[in-house]
């Protein structure tokens, strides 16, 4: 084993896809129907449009966040890095525990649509066969994520294509009066029931725990979840309009397996044998994608060292992190053997809406925070009114859940509280958004750059940033935030101390080479860059000094007042680095609203990271 280890990118649009899809329709669809239709009668196909609506906030935060920092833990990573540790412990826990639960529910329904398929069938059956699918499903996240998204896609694919011959078939038995009276009770249970199948799409979002093991996740997460929740949208509403014009109330609200009954009423016994089939897929992605999510999180946690070192640790061959895997597994052994798992479920409900209003919170923070190396390559659009209204509703929804399970979810906040506190909090050092937004009404002397220099490296790696001789001289390159006005010849007095000591030559010397040079031509370009340039006395020597004027540089008469300067200065014999170094230093300025984000950038080591996460053309080692 080997802490030290890097998780495998395996998945690719197709993998995410259908561990996304995959995750989203089981219950929500195979059980809850019927459930709802108590509630709200025909209209519950309003409750799930409706639903499906408001996943869109959580759904666009995400995949901002999953974006600019696809790591494995999702919800906790995000909402540690953006409201700190204490809250990251809450979310850690809290992901880990709903995920957990809602897997082995769905290893619980596998059980029970079986049970109709098979002849001889005791009570304890429905136990033993969750608890078999638990083991093969920890076997497979041990062995390779990738064969675990291939089986993904295998199931999903066929309980798709079963879903669509379902409705295309089914569609020409649909009698209309099934859907009179359509509101029997009226507005208000439509809205009742649209909080209880909310849940149903909160899987959609999962696959933000996995980050980090999906390839090119700059496009990949959000082609993946997009079309998954407009498919299984779809899916879902049309496959509870051929239900509901099928079948009549009563039928409706005497079963727990409403599609597979429909099926039956058109093609007979082989109809509900392959519905229920269909929902024994459902049930088997939804358990194998929540035990591959679930698990991350405490291997996010312990690389943060809110839990001991050993569940970060990621085996060297299969490249899984196998106890995080084996302990996520066996806690849901446990449930499944020896919890009431209906009440549990709830819980969990409310903890998920929990999380989905803290990530649409961290996505403001981290917007706020105005971190340079905040890079996402998915914005969300509407911001921050699409996060403020998805928190409101979420919140409504939680108190909606009812008291107990919201209690339920107080005790765990205070054990987690008390997890931080005893064990967590001596071994921590990041900081977070937040402090990055108080830090803007603070001294810049108490300012840290831990997070923007942990987003830097998670970009490097998202986007595969093959480092060159430009990205290393400026990781050494001095930086000068300058603070007062000044003039194009008090630059150059500050670039002759620092060229003259890096050169080992006299200041006097360094200052008249820039004063020729500017002679010549001025180096102040438009949009208030300058570029002074120098050759200096030596061999293979080159050097980028970077400076920051907030007041502005004065050039001359009818210059704008320059902000940002790259000085360079270099040997005779490095005139082609030299000509390369401004190609490199044209691409990055010329990169959206660089010079805005320069000037917002808090800290010295923003300034440096803005420059090597720029977009631009590397060409090996220039």
């Amino acid at each position: 084993m080997d802490s030290a280890g890097k998780l495998k990118k395996e998945l690719n649009i197709l993998g995410v896809f259908s561990i996304a899809s995959g995750a989203m329709i089981s219950s929500g669809l195979f059980v809850l129907p019927a459930v709802v239709y108590l509630v709200a009668g025909p209209s519950i196909i309003l409750s799930y449009m409706l639903a499906a609506i408001l996943v869109v906030p959580a759904l666009f935060s995400k995949a901002e966040l999953a974006t600019a920092m696809p790591k494995s833990g999702g919800d906790y990573f995000f909402i540690y890095r953006s409201l700190g540790p204490l809250f990251g412990t809450f979310a850690g826990f809290a992901a880990w525990f709903s995920l957990s639960l809602k897997s082995a529910f769905a290893l619980l329904g596998i059980g029970v649509f079986l049970q109709p398929l098979i002849a001889v069938y005791s009570p304890g059956t429905v136990k033993l066969i969750a608890v078999g699918f638990a083991v093969f499903f920890t076997i497979l996240n041990i062995l390779s994520v990738r064969e675990s998204g291939k089986l993904m896609i295998l199931f999903v694919m066929g309980l798709l294509g079963i879903l669509s011959a379902y409705i295309v078939v089914g569609l020409n038995h649909v009698d209309v009066q099934g859907f009179v009276p359509f509101k029997p009770h009226g507005w208000m249970p439509v809205f009742v029931a649209t909080g209880m199948v909310f849940i149903s799409f909160g899987g959609l979002t999962k696959i933000a725990s996995i980050a980090e093991e999906i390839k090119n996740p700059r496009r990949t997460i959000v082609a993946g979840m997009f079309s998954a929740f407009f498919v299984v949208s779809i899916i879902y509403v049309l496959t509870i309009f051929v239900t509901i014009g099928i079948l009549n109330r009563s039928e409706l609200q005497e079963t727990l397996n409403p599609i597979s009954l429909a099926a039956s009423k058109f093609t007979g016994n082989a109809g509900f044998a392959v519905l229920s089939i269909a929902a024994i897929l459902a049930f088997v992605t939804t358990a194998n994608a929540g035990l591959l999510a679930a698990s991350r999180n405490p291997l996010a946690m312990a690389k943060d060292n809110l839990l001991p070192s050993m569940f970060s640790r990621i085996n060297i061959r299969f490249r899984t992190p196998v106890v995080s895997v084996l302990i996520t597994s066996l806690f849901m052994i446990a449930v499944i053997t020896f919890l009431d798992l209906n009440s549990l479920v709830k819980v969990a409900s409310t903890m998920k809406l929990i999380l989905f209003s803290l990530v649409n919170v961290s996505a403001i923070l981290m917007r706020e925070s105005n971190i340079t190396s905040y890079k996402p390559s998915f914005r969300a659009p509407l911001y921050p009114y699409i996060q403020i209204a998805g928190t409101i509703l979420y919140l409504v929804l939680i108190v909606e859940m009812g008291t107990l399970p919201l209690l339920i979810t107080v005790m765990f906040f205070v054990i987690s509280l008390l997890w931080y506190f005893l064990y967590s909090k001596s071994r921590i050092m990041k900081d977070s958004a937040l402090i990055h937004i108080v830090e803007r009404v603070t001294s810049k002397e108490i300012r840290s750059s831990t997070l923007s220099n942990e987003l830097k490296d998670i970009l490097i790696e998202r986007d595969e940033i093959v480092e060159d001789r430009f990205d290393r001289l400026i990781q050494d390159a001095t930086i000068i935030d300058l603070e007062e006005e000044t003039d194009s010849d008090g630059l150059f007095s500050v670039l002759s101390e620092v060229f003259g000591e890096k050169f080992n030559q006299p200041p006097g010397k360094i200052l008249n080479l820039l004063r020729s040079r500017e002679e010549e031509s001025t180096t102040a370009i438009h949009d208030g860059l300058a570029l002074p340039h120098i050759i200096v006395d030596g061999e293979s020597e080159f050097d980028i000094t970077l400076i920051r004027s907030r007041k502005g540089i004065d050039f001359g008469e009818g210059m704008p007042p320059v902000h940002v300067v790259f000085a360079l200065a270099g040997t005779s014999n490095e005139r082609n680095f030299h000509l390369k170094a401004l190609m490199a230093i044209a691409q990055v300025v010329q990169n959206k609203d660089f010079v805005n984000s320069w000037m917002k950038a808090g800290s010295i080591e923003e300034l440096r990271n803005l420059i090597l996460l720029a977009e631009r053309v590397r060409k090996g080692q220039i």
